[in-house]
């Protein structure tokens, strides 16, 4: 399979159609039609994606590059100090290990030229 550059395939082109969320059925379908394989073949590889995204970010230092699509990588963030917003009372936020994602060259590219607007037209 392609990696990065089919699911960039799959952003773009659904960008493209002025989609602005896609859930998980509607993923499965569009690589089980952009690959040519079956819904039930698509759908097992995305949950092993996802399965195997899952299981190296819960190990020590676990990280995953796909270049030119991104890095899923793991955090810790420090206990903080915040505050509720309806009551306006200071509150403790507990210290928690985070999952991130930094897009690549290629997606942030992708995704930054899909969303400019188009040029303004000058006035004569």
């Amino acid at each position: 399979m392609h990696d990065a550059n089919f699911i960039l395939y799959l952003l773009i082109n659904k960008l493209t159609f002025n989609t602005i969320i896609m859930n998980k059925s509607e993923l499965i379908d569009a690589m089980a039609q952009d690959a040519g394989i079956s819904k039930v073949a698509a759908k097992a590889a995305l949950e092993s994606f996802i399965s195997n995204v899952t299981s190296t970010l819960q190990k020590k230092d676990g990280k995953i590059s796909l270049v030119g699509f991104g890095t899923f990588s793991v955090a810790e963030r420090a206990a903080r100090q915040g505050i509720n917003p309806a009551t306006k009372q200071p509150i403790s936020i507990e210290a928690k290990t985070v999952a991130k994602f930094k897009p690549g060259a290629e997606l942030a590219n992708a995704v930054a030229s899909a969303a400019k607007p188009a040029p303004a037209k000058k006035k004569k």
